[in-house]
């Protein structure tokens, strides 16, 4: 069953017990990790992976063996609780696989959840979510976020609804911000907050907002791009002083690596900046080529989601730097 854009939001947060699987699929790989994650959360608890609930596959594994999902949704597991198959990186040729998979779910199986890029309406893996009586299909759009999903990121982070006019400053903010720098913002609130009784105002969004540093972001990531391996440290350091923090760099490289990767791939971007800003990442976007930025933005998502772990005790921005030397070592010829 297709939902509706409206309807996406609460499939998330309480997933029918009835529904064998759920194909999340859209443009931005860094909402739909994170969409993926609350579903996930929601569907089977957050220590499914420490008790061994969650079994986790790619689409390239389903490919190379259809049978698996279909295996793995039998499986019985060592700890009670409700069980769930992830299947990522899905593409048409892993349907026949997940179709022999939802045609032999039962009650008491565990669900599937898989994610995808963007898809076309006569992608057979979309129809076949679309069509099903009970799995759902779930389009993820990068449209700002709405009401609704402000009043559920305010919930999470444990703060209070505010007044109508502190609920349009951080709705503005929402728009300026992607989702997963809105959300560390509203946790940052929240550790502001804490011990403080009074409602929300916008003087104390006011001290939670990023300030704006796009700029020196921009320098680092164009370093990144470049793969001056040598650079990135010191750079790093200079914004870490700033107040910059480890989740904003990490969306910001996405973004960054996301624009190459449309421009790799032929799709018409619209580049930000000046003519030579623009030249910059063209030329990256040739240099890197459309398989390297893809195994890029696989590593930026692996790190955002480790810096939103529960049980991360490593230094976030250790791991940043880690992954963005990482990834500079990648460009490389």
């Amino acid at each position: 069953m297709k939902l509706k854009s409206h309807e996406v939001s609460a499939f998330i947060a309480k997933p029918p017990t009835t529904a064998p699987g759920a194909l999340i699929y859209g443009a931005d790989a860094m909402r739909i990790a994170l969409k993926r994650q609350e579903m996930l959360a929601a569907m089977i608890g957050p220590n499914a992976e420490e008790e061994m609930r969650l079994t986790r596959m790619s689409g390239a594994d389903v490919r190379k063996d259809p049978a698996q999902v279909l295996d793995a949704i039998k499986a019985q597991g060592f700890f009670p609780g409700p069980r769930a198959v992830f299947v990522e990186e899905a593409n048409n040729t892993t349907t026949d696989a997940l179709k022999a998979a939802l045609g032999e779910w039962q009650a008491g199986d565990a669900q599937i959840v898989v994610t995808a890029g963007m898809l076309t309406p006569a992608s057979s893996l979309r129809k076949l979510f679309e069509g099903h009586k009970a799995a759902a299909c779930l389009p993820i759009y990068d449209d700002p976020m709405g009401r609704d999903d402000i009043e559920n990121a305010l919930r999470k982070a444990g703060l209070a609804l505010p007044d109508r006019e502190v609920m349009g400053h951080l709705t503005a903010l929402a728009l300026e911000l992607e989702p997963g720098d809105f959300r560390q913002t509203l946790e940052k609130l929240s550790l502001y907050k804490r011990g403080d009784a009074a409602p929300i105002s916008s003087d104390d969004i006011a001290a939670c907002a990023p300030t704006s540093t796009e700029g020196d972001i921009d320098d680092l990531l164009a370093v990144v791009g470049d793969a001056r391996v040598q650079e990135i440290g010191p750079m790093l350091r200079k914004l870490t002083a700033q107040g910059v923090n480890p989740t904003t760099l990490t969306i910001g490289a996405t973004r960054h690596f996301r624009t190459l990767h449309g421009v790799a791939a032929g799709a018409n971007v619209r580049l930000p900046g000046n003519f030579k800003v623009k030249e910059r990442l063209q030329r990256q976007a040739r240099t890197w080529g459309a398989f390297k930025l893809e195994q890029a933005l696989s590593v930026l998502t692996d790190t955002d989601l480790a810096l939103r772990s529960a049980g991360q005790t490593a230094p976030q921005m250790a791991m940043v730097e880690r992954a963005l030397i990482r990834l500079a070592m990648l460009g490389r010829p």
